[in-house]
């Protein structure tokens, strides 16, 4: 079984803190006015990935509002995939989801029900394995994946190349004349390894960037 570090743990933090404090002298200046940073865990696995495809392209305030009526229909909770697949269509079409993200949301759930995707192994799989499984559902990309690793799984070395909101907070911070592009944050991050996550929810404070806007979300369709 792999072992990873995780987000949650205070001596990981600790540990990635000094590291990066230690290789950028940008980031410590950054850590030291900021100080720790607390980081609970999405534990549930499908409502988070659930939440994210909801929030694909609508404002934090509409994917709240449905948010709220779809976990109505289960008693003010979120669904299981079994739960979900036994809903009557027009049910979830009246809480505000639309025939595509029903759509989305439904090869999430066979795809959990039929163990092609098995969420709770997902702990012991590298990072890449992880994005290349959720790739195969529908409405998950790249982005959505990356979000889960660290913030499902508590990942430590990811590094959300594709993230607008990062990508401002890289070019503020770091006083670039240009939005930097995936090569430029890579080669600038090397030196963050193996602790990118941390020195990413860094950056995003800096700014007062909340990590999982919708804005900010990926959508695969197919």
């Amino acid at each position: 079984m792999a072992r990873f570090d995780s987000l949650a743990d205070r001596k990981t933090w600790a540990k990635g803190m000094r590291l990066l404090k230690k290789n950028d002298r940008v980031l410590r200046r950054l850590i030291e006015k900021t100080g720790p940073i607390k980081q609970d865990l999405h534990k549930n696995y499908f409502g988070t990935l659930t939440r994210s495809i909801i929030s694909q392209q609508i404002s934090g305030a509409a994917a709240n509002s449905i948010l709220r009526r779809l976990k109505h229909i289960y008693g003010g909770k979120m669904p299981t995939p079994t739960e979900y697949l036994r809903t009557d269509k027009r049910r979830l079409r009246a809480a505000g989801l639309s025939p595509q993200k029903t759509a989305y949301i439904k090869d999430l759930s066979e795809k959990i029900e039929s163990g092609a995707v098995e969420l709770r192994r997902f702990y012991e799989l590298p990072d890449e394995d992880v994005i290349r499984e959720l790739d195969e559902v529908k409405g998950i990309g790249r982005w959505t994946a990356e979000m889960f690793l660290m913030f499902s799984l508590g990942r430590t070395d990811v590094l959300p190349v594709d993230d607008l909101g990062f990508r401002k907070a890289v070019q503020r911070v770091y006083h670039l004349k240009e939005l930097p592009g995936k090569e430029k944050i890579e080669a600038l991050a090397d030196k963050w390894r193996p602790y990118r996550s941390i020195a990413t929810i860094y950056l995003w404070n800096s700014s007062g960037e909340e990590p999982w806007k919708p804005e900010h979300t990926d959508v695969k369709s197919g």
